[in-house]
């Protein structure tokens, strides 16, 4: 295992919290996974899965999901694009935009809602729970979730009033504001509602435009859910979002660092509004029924300035392109769900619509060689795709302490797809995945399980400049075959969870890129082809002690070895090599203490590998580590505190690109973007 890079500072500074800690102990609630079928505590889900609940979010994160990326084993994400849109569980996920078909490998879904592939909407004011289940989720959710899913709930209404206000502000012009509230409408119906508005400058310095705002968030989520409860048998839940995420995205300097020199800064908007409807029947002889109903509509601007740069910084060549997207993208879904004491049977289906339309627009004259070049191309794409799927699970107890669990589920696929290009494409096609696992009670305090699960993706096709007989590409599957524990000692006030785990991706799909023309940085060209097997050995382990009453504290680690068994072509030979954004190791640490008076402190730490930055090239990132700290004080219905991110200023970057993009000789060169540095706010909150 290399280095980790753990400055000796940071771990000085968890010690001192962390053994400062009493003896009396204090319990760890349990947290049901709503993810899961059977809706089971973390602790009883024979599966690797991280859960964070409403306290855990408001003290680890500030905004969005990809603060939260950090606390979360063998999770990362990519950070092409401003806000984390992309994630990679296990190594496993895509990397940046998407063209053609949507086709991801990690699920995302709020509230019931699916936005997978388009994250950028996952704030997180008023929110309930985040769960994290990694490795393929054949049974439960099919095509989109083949690393895994990530699951959102908002706040559920309540039978008794209550509400929140909240206000922060912090360096790089940051202000955010919001305000909750819910309870009963009469004996049956209940509510909670919930408006929240966040915007900073984007920690970027434009001097050219004179302006400190070009990479600017704007991002505005309404939420509101309905509870119905007519009797005992039946409960009805409603749950809206909408979404304006108007992010400016100026991300990328020549340099490297926070100083942009673009003249025509980008977008990465989304306009995301959705709703779900969930209907549980509790039925005689311990059998229920769910029906989940689930629409969206999100409209999507991504453009950036491909050159980033101006007429100033290229002088005398002249070198200017842009590149905007527009995307519009509609699903419909529908679930049915039948389940006895041991069983389950039901049916899914689902429309998308993704309609995108790229502009590319440039030009180019080195008057050295007397060499002009322009751009001004348009693409339009439209792409419809039904996906209808049947999957049961069943159990069945062996012995006293033992249960076996089999779940299967089969998918088929249509699509239509149509381009400016003339490719008309409508591949079609059927998969299957499933689990069988073998969970054993060790003692009243230890569980164990093993399963063996397989997870799959649907194929797709390439567009653009690629060999006739390479325009489409096929399923890919993969089994993982994992073993683990939980447990919790000392009356649930220590507990451990680990899981260790083997996976196998057969076709596995690889996406490159390579430049057509170095003068034109919009000339890229993506291809996805099968040519590839990969092998992935890992583990995740969870630690969390509750001392006493006034400290909490945990610690969690991942650690992954994923490499190509097979893939070459004529741009990369990649056999061996790990794959992209997949670090050796992921750590995080921290420790909270809350006094009786009201006063508290919190400081967290975590730790990240270096990895490389795409399959198209060697380049990686470097190892780092972040310390994230607040203090405050809590009476009554108020709080008060004062948080810093990244507490002693780290550098690191979260996405690489390496091609040719300064005139006149082009040379190729590793350009990095910047993760978000120090940042210093106050935060203040009314509960009622």
């Amino acid at each position: 295992m290399p280095d980790i890079h753990l400055s000796r500072r940071h771990a000085v500074l968890f010690a001192a919290l962390f053994l400062a800690g009493a003896v009396r102990a204090q319990s760890i609630d349990e947290i049901v996974v709503t993810a899961d079928y059977r809706g089971r505590t973390a602790g009883d889900l024979p599966a690797s899965v991280s859960v964070l609940d409403e306290d855990a979010i408001k003290q680890l994160a500030v905004q969005h999901f990809e603060e939260l990326i950090s606390a979360i084993p063998n999770l990362n994400w990519s950070g092409d694009g401003h806000r984390a849109r992309y994630f990679q569980i296990r190594g496993v996920g895509e990397l940046e935009q998407y063209q053609g078909a949507p086709n991801p490998s990690v699920g995302l879904l709020i509230d019931d809602i699916d936005f997978s592939g388009i994250g950028t909407i996952a704030t997180l004011f008023d929110l309930q729970q985040v769960e994290v289940l990694r490795g393929p989720q054949g049974t439960r959710y099919g095509a989109n979730a083949l690393a895994g899913l990530i699951y959102m709930q908002s706040a559920a209404p309540t039978a008794d009033w209550s509400g929140r206000a909240q206000v922060s502000a912090a360096n790089d012009a940051a202000f955010s504001g919001g305000i909750a509230m819910g309870g009963p409408i009469d004996d049956e119906l209940l509510f909670r509602a919930s408006a929240h508005h966040h915007e900073s400058d984007g920690f970027r310095n434009n001097p050219y435009l004179g302006r400190s705002d070009t990479n600017g968030r704007r991002e505005t989520t309404l939420r509101g859910r309905f509870r119905w409860l007519p009797n005992d048998a039946w409960q009805v839940d409603l749950a809206t979002l909408f979404a304006d995420i108007d992010n400016g995205y100026d991300a990328f300097a020549l340099d490297n660092g926070l100083t942009v020199l673009s003249d025509k800064p980008g977008k990465d908007a989304q306009e995301s509004a959705g709703a779900s409807l969930r209907i549980a029947y509790a039925g005689p002889n311990d059998v229920t029924v769910t029906a989940i109903t689930a629409v969206a509509d999100s409209d999507i601007i991504f453009s950036y300035d491909a050159d980033w740069g101006n007429d100033e910084s290229w002088a005398p060549v002249a070198y200017d392109y842009i590149s905007v997207s527009e995307r519009q993208r509609r699903t419909f879904s529908q679930e049915l769900r039948v389940a006895g004491a041991d069983w389950l049977i039901g049916a899914y289906a689902m429309r998308l619509e993704d309609d995108l339309v790229t502009a590319n627009q440039g030009n180019y004259y080195d008057p050295f060689y007397d060499f002009a070049d322009s751009l001004d191309d348009t693409f339009g794409s439209d792409y419809r795709a039904t996906n209808i799927a049947v999957f049961g699970q069943f159990d069945r107890d062996v012995g006293d302490r033992s249960q076996l669990s089999f779940g299967i589920r089969g998918e088929h696929r249509n699509t239509e797809y149509t381009d400016s290009a003339s490719l008309v494409a409508r591949p079609s096609e059927s998969m299957w995945g499933g689990d069988l696992t073998l969970s054993h009670d060790i003692s009243g305090t230890v569980t164990s399980f093993a399963s063996l699960s397989k997870g799959y993706k649907a194929g797709g096709f390439n567009l653009g400049l690629v060999p006739g007989d390479r325009r489409e590409f096929g399923a890919e599957a993969m089994l993982n075959l994992e073993v683990g524990i939980k447990s919790g000692w000392r009356a649930n006030t220590l507990q451990l969870n680990a899981s260790l785990f083997v996976s196998r991706r057969d076709n596995q799909q690889v996406r490159t890129s390579f430049q057509l023309d170095p003068g034109d940085p919009a000339s890229f060209v993506f291809f996805t082809d099968n040519a590839a097997e990969g092998d992935t050995v890992g583990l995740e382990a969870d630690l969390r002690w509750s001392p006493n009453s006034g400290w909490s504290m945990y610690a969690t680690l991942g650690w992954l070895d994923a490499t190509f068994d097979q893939f070459e072509t004529p741009q990369v030979n990649l056999n061996g090599r790990e794959q992209a954004h997949a670090p050796t190791y992921t750590l995080a640490t921290g420790a909270r203490y809350q006094h009786a008076s009201g006063f508290f402190a919190r400081l967290d730490l975590s730790a990240r590998d270096e990895f490389y930055f795409d399959v198209s090239h060697d380049q990686q990132s470097k190892a780092y580590s972040l310390a994230n700290a607040r203090i405050g004080y809590s009476r009554e219905q108020w709080t008060a505190q004062l948080w810093v991110r990244n507490l002693f200023d780290e550098k690191y970057a979260v996405r690489g690109f390496y091609f040719g993009n300064e005139p006149p000789d082009f040379p190729n060169t590793l350009y990095t973007r910047q993760g978000d540095p120090r940042q210093a706010g106050v935060t203040f909150e009314r509960t009622f």
